[in-house]
Parts: structure tokens; C-alpha cells; sequence
């Protein structure tokens, strides 16, 4: 009689276990499909700012990154020329419309960025300490926002690559994307600037 519990306990437990959250996809599309872009010497770049619960949600589930003053702007890159992009030396900048110029934040640095307060132990009556607080988890420790993020360094031709860069910046309208810094695998030479609008979905 327990040989059947047991092996019933294993069976419910391996049914309930779930998912990774890594194994969910977020295909974005080919960047001609989207109406932001720009073409130089046949690559193609789009950018699309995620400033909205839907957009957000699709890629980074129940976070919205702007709820912490984080942009993330996705990117893709369609390289219908016949050879490589280096891909590893790209320059990224949000600028809005007072022409202020903001950096991406690396995604291994968002995390850190109005993260919750450290605790701390305050002495009490008699010098006793105060109880310690456990900490509470930074929404933007989420692995969305680096599983997320453009990490391409190489782009094959015929090829395309996406992925978000991360701007501490709000969406207003007027605002652009200025990317530099694609160059031609095999002589070196850097392609033309990408200067692309981006939309409000707000």
C-alpha cells in the first residue's frame, strides 16, 4: 500500500512543478516590420520604447520598468547585407525633445537603481538590538531586464538580433534613438548614424 502513495506523491509533484520562467519567448518581429526605423547600406534598425502596461507585459511579464523610472527601449538590428556586423562596440543614446542626451544603464546595473533600503539594527533599551527587517526583493532584480537586454556581439549577414537597452529617462513625445558604433566585420569601417523617432504608446 505505500509503494502506490509514494509513487502517487512523486507524480503530483512532478505535474505541479512548474516552468522556468526563462523557457518563455519574446519574439519581437523583423525591424522592417515596424514603423520606427531607419536604413543604412542595407541594415535595417527599429526601436520601440516600452511605456506601457501591454508592451511591458509581453516582454517583462508583471513588471513595468517605468514604474521605477527605468525605459526599456527594444532595438533590432536586420542585417540584409552579405557580410558580418560587429556588433560589440555599439553606442546607444535616449534623447528627448529638449535635446537632453541620456546613456544607457547596463542591464547588470538596473538592478541597483531604487533598489529597497538596506536594513539595519538600531540599538534598543539596555543596548539590545532592534529586530533586523528582512529585506524585500528588488523588482528590478527580475531576470527579464539582463535575459532581456541586447547582447549580441557579432550579426551574421541575412541575419537579425533584438534586445532592450535601458534608459533612466521618461517617454515624452519628441524623444529619439541614436545609435552608433555598427561596423563591417571584415574591413572595420562603421556604418552611417541610426537617428530613429520613437512613439508613445501612453
Amino acid at each position: 500500500m505505500k509503494k502506490p502513495a509514494i509513487a502517487l506523491v512523486l507524480i503530483s509533484a512532478t505535474a505541479l512543478w512548474p516552468q522556468k520562467k526563462e523557457d518563455s519567448r519574446f519574439a519581437p518581429g523583423a525591424a522592417s516590420s515596424f514603423h520606427s526605423k531607419q536604413t543604412n547600406e542595407n541594415v535595417t534598425i527599429a526601436a520601440e520604447a516600452y511605456d506601457s502596461d501591454e508592451l511591458t507585459q509581453t516582454a517583462f511579464g508583471k513588471l513595468n520598468p517605468n514604474q521605477y523610472g527605468i525605459l526599456p527601449v527594444l532595438v533590432i538590428i536586420q542585417n540584409d547585407t552579405g557580410q558580418a556586423l560587429r556588433l560589440d562596440n555599439i553606442q546607444v543614446e535616449f534623447i528627448d525633445a529638449a535635446n537632453r542626451h541620456v546613456e544607457a544603464t547596463p542591464a547588470s546595473e538596473v538592478q541597483y537603481i531604487n533598489g529597497p533600503s538596506r536594513p539595519s539594527a538600531t540599538a534598543g533599551t539596555g543596548g539590545a538590538p532592534l529586530p533586523i527587517h528582512k529585506k524585500h526583493k528588488n523588482p528590478l532584480s527580475a531576470w527579464e531586464i539582463e535575459g532581456r537586454a541586447f547582447a549580441p556581439k557579432m550579426l551574421p549577414a541575412r541575419e537579425s538580433a533584438f534586445g532592450f537597452f535601458y534608459f533612466q529617462a521618461r517617454m515624452l513625445p519628441g524623444a529619439h534613438l541614436y545609435l552608433t558604433g555598427v561596423q563591417q566585420a571584415s574591413s572595420g569601417k562603421e556604418l552611417f548614424y541610426f537617428e530613429i523617432p520613437l512613439e508613445m504608446h501612453r
